[in-house]
């Protein structure tokens, strides 16, 4: 989930560096919704007569005519969504590792780490767009909010709390433990609106984007009813009032303290949730058939361009506006380019495969990093290849042995096999993929 990390051990990101992750939702967290609505939804997340039922038609149109036939055709899951939140969890592992002194060295390596994964942390950027996207296309018809929450909770909270025990345990038996309040808030995920860094950093630094997406879960059900009431081609403002809304929020925080107006850009739920809302607006344009924007290869070229550039922007605007936009498009692109069936690198199995397991690599690839680099010679490239290689198994195993069967558990359904990103359209299902996501972090 991002879904989501500041620097190691709490270090503010900087105009070259980036900033964070998420999953999911996410995180990261991926699920799949219906068209816009613009008649007003219930008070069900997902009743609306814009909504697709379980069948794949929609709510509100009769079987068999043009539109349903065009929704039952829509493709059930967007693998490389699944593929690209693997991408955004490395970006932060890189990030993370730029900022271990005893793993980055000095000299020429540092410099090519510095281009590599200076603006790294915007892994967290994407997932939070990520997971308004997949949360809002995969919205259940018919769903109440009790239903979405207890599945979402399922979803981000049983690794969370397991990796944050282990993670106090460590430092308690390291004569490093944390005080009371910030453990407290970390645990229940309410960090990241104390504007302090002891409390937002605290325990496992990637978390605070978690307290993010549990703010984004629990206005989503007013959010896309509030979505759902916009005309279909008014949704362009939405996305786009959004969209400056994150530009000016930097400017919002100039007569702020440097590090409150880090804490206002970078970490408040509130101004985050912007690029949910962002992620959101995408899904029902697409939905609608009203997104027209560039393809994968344009977008991938943009975004790359931005991540580059990053260094050069003024902080403030660094930290998330800058790359706000591009991965946006690049979200809708990759996500486009399943639904028409167009070729996607991001597809490949290895990396959709990675990709399913990148939210418990979020949560677990910074405490490998800070615990690790204690005991490992100080030298670049082969430790951190090292670290990458034991967080991977690492997250694998939480994400099989915990994540998976605790979610099954918790969620009341057996959950459903997740080889991309996005869940069935076909079937109701009791647990989505995120986003982080997280989304859905990472989400």
């Amino acid at each position: 989930m991002c879904i989501l990390a500041a620097g190691t051990a709490g270090e503010r990101p900087r105009p070259g560096n980036g900033r964070c992750w998420m999953r999911e939702g996410t995180g990261a967290s991926a699920k799949r919704d219906e068209e816009e609505g613009r008649n007003g939804a219930g008070r069900r997340i997902g009743q609306q007569g814009g909504s697709r039922n379980q069948g794949g038609g929609q709510q509100g149109t009769t079987q068999g005519s043009p539109q349903a036939d065009r929704d039952s055709a829509v493709p059930a899951r967007l693998p490389s969504l699944t593929g690209l939140r693997w991408i955004a969890a490395f970006a932060v592992f890189g990030f993370h590792v730029l900022h271990t002194p005893r793993l980055a060295g000095d000299g020429a390596g540092r410099a090519v780490l510095e281009v590599l994964f200076g603006a790294g942390a915007t892994g967290v950027p994407f997932f939070f767009v990520l997971s308004g996207l997949v949360l809002t296309w995969s919205a259940r018809p018919g769903d109440r909010a009790a239903a979405f929450w207890r599945r979402r909770a399922a979803r981000v909270v049983p690794s969370h709390v397991l990796v944050w025990i282990g993670v106090l345990a460590v430092l308690v038996v390291t004569a490093r433990p944390e005080r009371p309040g910030p453990v407290l808030a970390g645990l229940v995920l309410l960090q990241s609106w104390v504007p302090d860094p002891a409390y937002y950093f605290a325990v496992n630094t990637p978390a605070w984007s978690l307290s993010c997406e549990i703010a984004f879960y629990a206005a989503f059900p007013l959010l896309l009813r509030a979505l759902r009431r916009v005309p279909a081609h008014r949704l362009w403002t939405v996305a786009a009032a959004a969209y400056a809304l994150i530009w000016l929020v930097p400017l919002a925080s100039l007569p702020m303290p440097l590090d409150l107006g880090y804490w206002f850009v970078w970490i408040l739920p509130v101004t985050r949730a912007l690029e949910f809302l962002l992620g959101m607006t995408l899904a029902l344009m697409i939905r609608a058939g009203r997104w027209h924007g560039p393809g994968l290869l344009a977008s991938s070229a943009l975004a790359l361009g931005a991540y580059l550039t990053q260094p050069l922007v003024w902080d403030r605007w660094g930290w998330v506006a800058w790359m706000s936009g591009p991965l946006a498009l690049l979200v809708a692109a990759a996500a486009t380019a399943d639904l028409r069936g167009r070729r996607s690198p991001l597809r490949a199995a290895w990396l959709v495969a990675l990709g399913e397991v990148s939210f418990a690599f979020y949560l677990v690839h910074q405490p490998v990093l800070r615990f690790g680099a204690r005991v490992v010679p100080q030298a670049p490239v082969l430790p951190a290849v090292g670290m990458l290689l034991a967080a991977t198994v690492a997250a694998w195993l939480l994400h099989r042995l915990a994540e998976r069967p605790l979610e099954r558990l918790l969620a009341g359904r057996r959950p459903l096999r997740r080889p991309s990103v996005q869940e069935s359209s076909t079937q109701e299902r009791a647990d989505r993929p995120d986003d982080p996501a997280q989304a859905g972090a990472q989400g």
